[in-house]
């Protein structure tokens, strides 16, 4: 029986994704990887809504998130991250790492952040040069209204830099770059784009360009500059995970089949499908409001008297069924079943016909639950 992953990621990739990582090593410095590297840069560009520059870089979504840092600050630049959990913490804590003044402004588990509060902290200090988002919050399952929060941001400070986390929304979620007027825009190929991990493909825009050109904070491997100069010629500064850009190459053009809009209306199909579920078993989502739920990842909290652990453990080890745990301070006290990329209805039924056989097994009782 085939294992169901249904963690956030990495994500279940079809079979014809995984048959090009087979694919013989080619020359990444000849024409078959110009060929490549030009398509599913082009490609990027239409699912980003954007008509920025759009980089890869060989590596997850973390190197991403220190990427965007090294090439918009220098040590000592003030940044104000907006942070819903362990993914924001994380934003502030690189750039903090490399000696950005990061102020943060954290808000509940389980909530969105307020784009009225989000202006309030920018009317009350001038100094700081970008505001650090994530877009989708993969550990309480959250999703921030990203255009709110934008337009609340340029109506105080039109020239500040605006740098997402968008790894487990972008592709699979609303989020026209261009139209929200972001300047450094990030995501993964082990989340809704069907690939595994290996390749970060970020969006820059020409406010962030210049951004680019004053920042002194050291890099070598993440200099979006180079990556940049490279791309004009159909390559990648240094050895990219060249079986990743088959798999890419693959992936988007499935993707492009299904169609921007008809990827986020399944996404949004899923999601919901997933948190009626959720709610038919009598159990209890963690966003507060249910407008923030995001569609590409549920947490669901622990039903009192229920071991956490225990349950994912029963559900993986008899069930063949992987959920995700809790993080951070939310360990232990959720799970986490993903929806996004490669993900059908069946799937997520499955899913929740294993959940109905263990949960009573570890201790739940939805009677008792209800009350």
């Amino acid at each position: 029986m085939s294992v169901n992953l249904r963690i956030p990621g990495p994500t279940p990739c079809p079979d014809d994704v995984l048959q090009a990582m087979s694919r013989q090593m080619i020359n990444h410095r000849g024409p078959e990887f110009q060929e490549i590297i030009t398509r599913i840069t082009s490609s990027l560009q239409q699912f980003f809504e954007t008509k920025n520059d759009v980089l890869t870089l060989t590596s997850a979504g973390t190197g991403a998130i220190e990427a965007a840092v090294v090439n918009t600050f220098s040590p000592g630049d003030r940044a104000l991250c907006v942070s819903i959990g362990v993914f924001g913490d994380r934003f502030a804590d690189i750039a903090q790492t490399y000696g950005v003044n990061v102020e943060k402004l954290s808000f509940d588990q389980g909530t969105a952040a307020d784009p009225d509060a989000v202006a309030a902290a920018l009317k009350k200090d001038a100094s700081f040069k970008a505001v650090l988002l994530t877009h989708n919050e993969t550990s309480t399952g959250v999703t921030n209204d990203l255009g709110a929060i934008a337009k609340a941001i340029r109506g105080v400070r039109p020239d500040i830099l605006i740098l997402v986390d968008a790894i487990s929304s972008l592709g699979s979620v609303p989020l026209p770059i261009d139209a929200w007027d972001l300047d450094v825009v990030f995501t993964g190929s082990q989340k809704g784009w069907m690939v595994p991990p290996g390749m970060a493909m970020v969006a820059v825009s020409q406010r962030a360009w210049k951004a680019v050109d004053q920042a002194r904070i050291p890099r070598y491997y993440f200099d979006y500059k180079k990556a940049k100069s490279y791309l004009e010629k159909g390559q990648t500064p240094w050895t990219p995970a060249v079986s990743v850009y088959f798999a890419m190459d693959v992936a988007l053009q499935k993707l492009q089949k299904e169609g921007l809009k008809n990827i986020h209306e399944r996404h949004a199909r899923l999601g919901q499908f997933t948190r009626d579920s959720v709610k038919a078993m009598g159990l209890k989502i963690v966003p507060g409001e249910e407008r923030y739920a995001s569609n590409t990842v549920t947490a669901v909290w622990v039903p009192d008297g229920v071991d956490g652990p225990a349950l994912n453990k029963m559900m993986r080890t008899e069930y063949n069924t992987v959920l995700a745990g809790g993080q951070g301070p939310l360990t232990g006290k959720i799970f986490r079943i993903g929806h996004l990329g490669f993900v059908s209805q069946e799937d997520l039924q499955a899913c929740f016909d294993a959940l109905k056989q263990a949960l009573p097994r570890v201790g739940y009782s939805p009677v008792a639950a209800a009350r």
